[in-house]
């Protein structure tokens, strides 16, 4: 694995937005671990994640310009877009019926690996373990709704939760989260 290389949010975006390659290197040996980590974390193969990461990849250099740091940081609007092309893969008609032929042998040798964690792993900054913090009726939202996939009306309308219940309890995850996250950094920024 290639070693971080420190560049300002700035620096990158201007990289980028300038079509230059060395941003794209930069952006790349940054960020693809942790947006791999997303992409395998709702699509559960590896192949189809490593597709989606190249496709991120290339949705992201093509739409520089539509990113908008008032609205958030470049990590925030990247992970949108690898969580939105993985979400919108898992309710493909292909990939659904893709899934449904899967032999037993290669369900078997999937649920194998994850027993004994021989797979990768796909949460490269942490993410899980500061989830996994939050209240249970906020994790198991964040879960369903980042991860794999599911609207705010699907997990209502599954789970019994008024909409405006779940509107309200991710919302509270998020501030949660945001807080959490920032104690993280405030930490980390003393700690170097």
């Amino acid at each position: 694995m290639a070693r971080r290389i420190s560049i300002s949010e700035e620096e990158l975006v201007a990289l980028l937005k300038d079509k230059d390659q060395r941003g794209f290197n930069i952006l790349y040996n940054n960020y693809s671990s942790a947006l791999y980590g997303v992409l395998n974390k709702v699509i559960q193969s590896n192949d189809d994640a490593n597709d989606l990461l190249q496709d991120t990849f290339l949705k992201i250099w093509k739409n520089i310009d539509n990113y908008d740091s008032s609205k958030g940081s470049i990590f925030t609007w990247m992970m949108n877009i690898a969580r939105n092309l993985a979400i919108d893969k898992v309710r493909s008609a292909d990939f659904r019926d893709s899934n449904y032929n899967v032999s037993i042998e290669d369900k078997v040798l999937h649920q194998i690996d994850d027993e004994y964690q021989t797979a990768q792993d796909v949460d490269g900054i942490g993410l899980q373990k500061i989830v996994d913090k939050l209240k249970p009726e906020y994790k198991q939202l964040i879960d369903l709704i980042y991860y794999k996939g599911y609207t705010q009306a699907e997990v209502s309308e599954e789970y019994g939760i008024p909409l405006g219940t779940v509107k309200t309890r991710i919302k509270s995850a998020v501030n949660t989260l945001r807080g959490l996250l920032q104690a993280l950094v405030l930490l980390l920024m003393n700690f170097f």
